[in-house]
């Protein structure tokens, strides 16, 4: 799907015979700061359960919301990502400090 959105990104998706997403891979080139920024997303939504339970409730209220509409979903998930990669950063700095 090359770089979807995100310079330097290489993004690649794989369905299952039925036709559902199995997986989401993105590949980044060595040194990208984009790296850090969605592994600390990841990590953030692994450390307190409660950001990936109202992520889950959000993405679940956004799906049938809009069905049919992959950019209102997109849109719809674009505030609470922002606030929460902000916060993610921020725990991550305090984890490397702490560590």
């Amino acid at each position: 799907m090359g770089k979807y959105g995100i310079l330097g990104r290489r993004y690649f998706r794989k369905h299952n015979a039925a036709g559902t997403r199995t997986h989401n891979l993105h590949t980044f080139p060595t040194g990208s700061t984009e790296i850090l920024r969605h592994l600390r997303f990841r990590d953030y939504l692994i450390a307190p359960p409660q950001a990936a339970q109202v992520y889950s409730q959000l993405k679940q209220q956004l799906a049938a919301a809009h069905p049919t509409d992959i950019d209102a979903y997109m849109d719809g998930k674009d505030s609470f990502i922002k606030t929460l990669e902000r916060q993610a950063l921020a725990w991550g700095r305090l984890e490397t400090f702490s560590s």
